[in-house]
């Protein structure tokens, strides 16, 4: 995965927080920030959802096709 380097203006409050959560896990600050972000917007979800998939891409494309049909015969 690829990262971006931005800048941030935080609270010194949260900031004195992810330093102490970062040296009690061992992480670097931008690590906890990253991880709290994922947590927050649900992409931890996400991925933990899509390493249990065991479809192959044709498999899920099939399913995504029939579900589409499905709403589509639904809605007349």
């Amino acid at each position: 995965m690829s990262k971006t380097r931005t800048t941030l203006t935080i609270d010194e409050e949260v900031l004195k927080a992810v330093k102490v959560r970062a040296a009690r896990l061992g992480k670097g600050d931008g690590e906890v920030i990253e991880d709290a972000l994922r947590r927050d917007l649900g992409l931890d979800l996400l991925d933990r959802i899509w390493a249990r998939n065991a479809l192959t891409d044709a498999e899920a494309m099939d399913l995504a096709l029939e579900a589409q049909r499905a709403a589509r015969t639904s809605d007349r």
